[in-house]
């Protein structure tokens, strides 16, 4: 499915008046009058995509939607992928992954650690995301902050003796890579069964990817995901992303989104990488997760 295709209603629907306001860094643009609780005619989708793909990454404010709306929406841009860990998917709607803090009768409810490091979702599948869909539903009055890097902006401003050591490499992703590691206070990970593990075998894809979109060149790598570069020795494959690494997240080319009631935050995981600033442990959050499939690198 294409990100042009549209839903039955979608021919018939009356247009939408919304503004698309681009943030002041070099990431990012919020979406101000747009009601996805109402179906969205060819037209109005045609501007959300291409600012999509010009900001990387898109707030719609105010979103008061079901999650099957939330799921027919993220529809339109392809198919949905489904977390290896069912265990913190919506009931009756796998489509969704629980990413919350939240504690009942003992037990999780949702991923409480999810992007606790730089990463980009599902780099380590074969055809990893498209792009992710984050819908707020509980808040916490302080942290909880998602910040977003542009790894275009990072290969763009890459010096050249980095250039010319990652151009044409490949590096391997695995799930696993930081899975065990804790870094805020209260939360853990399930372990992963034999047939989950199956699920997350380790991949294999460029270092520098095009976007098969806007044709633009991006570092495809992130300190959650990936393990090493393909064909040099441990430690030289350690140097190098951690210098990659640090380029990555320079301060000039980072967006942090700053939650508000009912924010619907849709970004581009083949244009950058995120991160989960945490927040208080005895503070509620929750939040719905789509994540849409994308393409195989290139």
């Amino acid at each position: 499915m294409s990100a042009a295709t549209a839903t039955p209603s979608a021919a018939t629907a009356a247009p939408q008046s919304f503004e698309i306001r681009p943030f002041s860094g070099a990431v990012g643009a919020e979406i101000v009058g747009l009601e996805l609780s109402r179906p969205v005619n060819d037209q109005d989708f045609a501007r959300i995509h291409r600012a999509h793909l010009d900001h990387h990454v898109v707030v719609f404010r105010d979103q008061q939607i079901t999650p099957q709306q939330q799921i027919d929406f993220s529809r339109r841009f392809g198919v949905l992928q489904i977390h290896v860990l069912k265990q913190f998917l919506l009931a009756d709607h796998p489509e969704i992954l629980i990413v919350s803090n939240i504690i009942e009768n003992g037990q999780n409810i949702g991923l409480g650690d999810a992007g606790k490091f730089w990463h980009s979702d599902l780099s380590y599948k074969e055809l990893p995301s498209l792009g992710s869909m984050l819908h707020a539903q509980e808040l916490p009055v302080e942290g909880g902050d998602t910040l977003f890097a542009d790894m275009h902006k990072a290969w763009d401003d890459l010096p050249s003796a980095l250039r010319n050591a990652v151009e044409g490499r490949f590096a391997a992703h695995s799930y696993t890579a930081r899975y065990s590691e804790t870094k805020f206070e209260g939360n853990w990970r399930p372990t992963l069964t034999p047939e989950q593990l199956a699920q997350v075998a380790e991949v294999v894809h460029p270092v520098v990817r095009t976007h098969p979109e806007n044709g633009r060149k991006a570092l495809f790598i992130s300190e959650g995901f990936t393990t090493r570069i393909v064909g040099l020795p441990d430690d030289e494959s350690r140097q190098l992303l951690a210098e990659l690494y640090a380029h990555s997240v320079l301060p000039q080319n980072i967006y942090r989104h700053q939650w508000q009631p009912h924010d619907l935050v849709f970004w581009d995981n083949r244009s950058l990488i995120h991160l989960a600033a945490g927040c208080p442990a005895h503070l509620r959050r929750k939040l719905y997760r789509t994540t849409i499939q994308g393409d195989a690198p290139f």
